[in-house]
């Protein structure tokens, strides 16, 4: 797959009518801890995208970053025998981001998307939008309104900040 980044980001925020500022950072933000620190937010409304294998087909889930996904909740919403995380050349491969860089919008068609419910714990959240020092500001319905996802409980159980 051809490489994408923030400018595909930008192209779909235009084709949609939308002036989304991508907020570019001098350090990575390639993680919830780092990106979280440099927003000065805390690492919950950190909207990480992580891209799953289940049996070798691609899906993505977009969750809080202080929060885990449970793969067996994914493995029962798909049907699936076998969840994994996606390595860095299924990543390129079927998202054409880098890791670190996944953003939840201008995703190739076909690939499943669910927003986890641990983001509507924050009004304001932040996605990457192509590149592992860059994100963009938004909240949890108009993420899921952008990216067409369905709204799930696929977080581990744990204690999240509030």
């Amino acid at each position: 797959m051809e490489e994408r980044g923030a400018n595909e980001v930008r192209d779909f925020f235009e084709s949609r009518g939308m002036r989304k500022e991508i907020h570019t950072f001098e350090d990575s933000t390639h993680n919830s801890e780092l990106a979280a620190q440099t927003l000065g937010v805390r690492v919950g409304q950190i909207a990480k995208t992580i891209l799953l294998m289940v049996d070798e087909s691609p899906v993505v889930v977009v969750i809080s970053g202080d929060c885990r996904v449970d793969f067996k909740k994914v493995k029962a919403l798909r049907s699936g025998r076998r969840v994994r995380l996606a390595g860095p050349e299924d990543v390129m491969a079927h998202t054409g981001f880098k890791v670190g860089a996944v953003s939840p919008v201008a995703l190739p068609e076909g690939i499943p998307v669910y927003l986890d419910a641990s983001l509507r714990r924050f009004e304001t959240i932040y996605p990457a939008a192509g590149e592992t020092n860059n994100m963009f500001v938004t909240t949890p319905d108009e993420l899921l309104s952008l990216t067409r996802a369905e709204e799930r409980d696929l977080a581990k159980a744990a204690s999240p900040e509030p």
